[in-house]
């Protein structure tokens, strides 16, 4: 378990800890947090310490970007006085338990995570249980490591394209790449198709196995009203992908 090689938390720490308590989301979207931005595509993409690395990962769920939600939990989490005492790399471990996928997001996902199986394959109860007691199973991810907004506003992944937009292919390249160089291959669960896109180019490119890819899983999010077909429709054969995976 490490941090990140990209890191940028040394640089930022202090910067998050010189917040108020009660910060409002205005104060996060600064120039102070920026990390980089293209005008002309609308894109502005901030710093947030998503930047843990479990390198002994069993499975590694990937969503787009962290969103507006998930940064803000990140920085309470830095600013929480119960964590004070904390090193750098527990506190950014502390940031991924609370932070990833938080919200109705994580309920959906753990749901259909259990419906798969995956829990029994990884010896636990339910998938609940990798967001608690059973974190050292898991490591929660996204093809663009901090947050990244379009036109103000959450990114979805599909406008503008993740490959086609140098910006964002940067991040791909230089943060989730070293992420998934330093794992030991586990299983990969990419959310929805525009995260599979990116990981189709990742095998590709030779950097991951199509093996280790559980292809089909949709996004999670409130907001995909096509989730319960896609599952559905794909679930038989995510459930041989395990089957043979953890064979």
């Amino acid at each position: 378990m490490t941090i990140a090689p990209y890191s940028k938390f040394e640089t930022y720490k202090n910067k998050i800890l010189s917040l108020p308590a009660d910060y409002k989301e205005e104060d996060l979207k600064i120039e102070t947090f920026l990390l980089d931005k293209d005008e002309k595509k609308n894109l502005e993409i901030y710093y947030a310490p998503f930047e843990y690395v479990n390198e002994a990962a069993k499975v590694i769920i990937v969503g787009i970007t962290p969103g507006m939600h998930q940064m803000k939990r990140s920085y309470s989490t830095i600013l929480d006085p119960n964590n004070k005492g904390l090193s750098d790399e527990q506190l950014l471990h502390q940031v991924k338990k609370n932070s990833s996928f938080e919200g109705p997001m994580r309920k959906n996902l753990i749901q259909m995570l259990d419906e798969l199986g995956l829990h029994s394959y990884l010896e636990i109860a339910s998938t609940s249980e990798l967001f608690r007691a059973a974190s050292h199973l898991v490591q929660t991810s996204s093809v663009i490591t901090y947050p990244v907004f379009y036109k103000g506003k959450n990114y979805s992944g599909s406008t503008p394209k993740m490959l086609r937009t140098d910006v964002l292919k940067k991040y791909v390249v230089e943060c989730f790449v070293e992420e998934i160089k330093s794992l030991q291959n586990p299983l990969i669960i990419p959310l929805g198709v525009n995260v599979t896109a990116v990981l189709n180019y990742l095998v590709e490119s030779g950097y991951v196995s199509p093996d280790s890819v559980l292809y089909g899983f949709p996004h999670t999010s409130g907001g995909n009203g096509h989730r319960h077909r896609q599952f559905a429709e794909n679930k038989e054969q995510m459930k041989q992908k395990l089957a043979t995976y953890f064979s």
